[in-house]
């Protein structure tokens, strides 16, 4: 049975190749009036003028658009919601001048949650995650990548991973689930009698066989930055999870330049995620490769530190930009995606068309579903948000404010 979205106001495609788009290919996201979308099934069949889809499909059923704007299911390829206690203590603490690495050296941080999942159950994390990935949904997102990474044990990786597998089928919105057992180096292994070697160890021998061979997870990530994964030990790490068929992610140049985007453009991983303090070598390399520079401002910003990503420059070289949320308990507790967007036009200095295309194509390249996912053009998935707008340029003008009014994954309703 066809469906024929109609009366909106704008119809914003994204339309275009079935990979990330770059430099001046950011500057039209395909914007179009008396425009409808026809959906059969899973899949966009036609996008089109709205009389002539009418009568190409004159018994199909009908959704009014009621004057808002139709876009692409928003993609946020970079979040951690697998967690238990928020960290609103440590908010204060950087205000009061404490720093990112000193609340971590203190037992803060990465670690605090660390030691909070580990005394939770299954049972307990999918509850806490299930409401947080609804209020994703309702910004209009309809893709979530969700990682693990704050078990740092074999059976509490798996235990997270685990909670992902199950929102999966607890949702219709698209889930991407990510290994990131390499988000720290525990506490217990930074101290004789053990070692950091031996959690890398761990990691390359015993986490990542296991994961892969459960089918846990799509991706590995890593945060590579200077006093917690060396370069070295990233690509050792990573190496193991390609080996064992997972693609690759890392956390790169967030604090520090470090190489870090570098070395994911060498080994031909799918993104390099946060790049705030990239340096120009690294900004070269990404802009040379396949590898996605998806950027996320929110947390520079929930930081308070006065540098963010250099998009402007990334894009001029020729680098694939996306944007993501960030979200996790410490630094980005938001799962307003679309405020992401007015990051990227106010802090980043994006027009609203490279926003758009960064927080759609991009983000779905940044997971390898540039093919399916992340436009309305025929044959892509029927992934779709509705905003109650009348212009497009709204969406990160009314910052902070919730405008979607509904969404669909693979053409079932996923909010509204």
């Amino acid at each position: 049975m066809t469906t024929l979205f109609v009366n909106a106001s704008q119809v914003v495609t994204c339309a275009g190749p079935g990979r990330a788009r770059r430099g001046t290919e950011m500057t039209d996201a395909g914007v179009l009036t008396n425009t409808a979308v026809a959906v059969d099934g899973e899949r966009i069949t036609a996008v089109g003028p709205h009389d002539e889809l009418q009568r190409q499909y004159p018994g199909a059923q009908t959704v009014d658009c009621a004057r808002g704007v139709l876009a692409p299911g928003l993609v946020d390829s970079h979040t951690h919601g697998i967690f238990g206690k928020p960290r609103h203590e440590e908010q204060e603490l950087r205000a009061a001048g404490v720093g990112y690495m000193e609340i971590a050296k203190r037992g803060g941080g990465i670690h605090s949650s660390v030691r909070d999942l580990r005394g939770r159950s299954e049972d307990e994390l999918y509850a806490l995650a299930l409401p947080r990935l609804r209020r994703i949904a309702a910004h209009g997102v309809t893709t979530v990548e969700v990682k693990s990474g704050y078990g740092l044990t074999l059976d509490d990786e798996l235990k997270s991973l685990r909670v992902i597998q199950r929102l999966q089928a607890a949702l219709p919105m698209r889930i991407v689930p990510t290994f990131l057992g390499a988000h720290e180096i525990p506490l217990e292994y930074r101290a004789a009698p053990r070692s950091r070697e031996e959690y890398v160890a761990l990691l390359e021998h015993e986490m990542i066989p296991r994961v892969a061979s459960e089918g846990l997870a799509v991706f590995a990530d890593i945060f590579c930055e200077p006093g917690v994964y060396t370069l070295d030990e990233t690509r050792r790490i990573l190496g193991a999870a390609r080996r064992h068929g997972l693609q690759l992610k890392l956390h790169a140049d967030e604090l520090e330049p470090s190489g870090a985007a570098e070395l994911a453009a060498e080994l031909g991983a799918t993104s390099a995620d946060h790049l705030a303090a990239i340096s120009e070598p690294g900004i070269r390399a990404l802009a040379a490769s396949n590898t996605v520079a998806t950027l996320l401002p929110g947390t520079m910003m929930f930081l308070g530190r006065p540098k963010q990503a250099p998009a402007r420059e990334l894009i001029a070289a020729g680098a694939a930009v996306a944007l993501a949320s960030d979200f996790n308990p410490g630094t980005s507790p938001t799962v307003n995606f679309p405020l992401m967007l007015t990051l990227a036009v106010s802090q980043l200095r994006m027009s609203v068309a490279e926003a758009l295309l960064a927080a759609t194509v991009n983000g779905a390249a940044a997971l390898g579903l540039a093919a399916d996912t992340g436009q309305l053009a025929p044959g892509f998935s029927a992934d779709l948000a509705l905003f109650e707008i009348e212009d497009i340029r709204e969406l990160p003008y009314w910052y902070g404010d919730h405008r979607c009014a509904r969404s669909w994954v693979r053409g079932n309703a996923c909010h509204g």
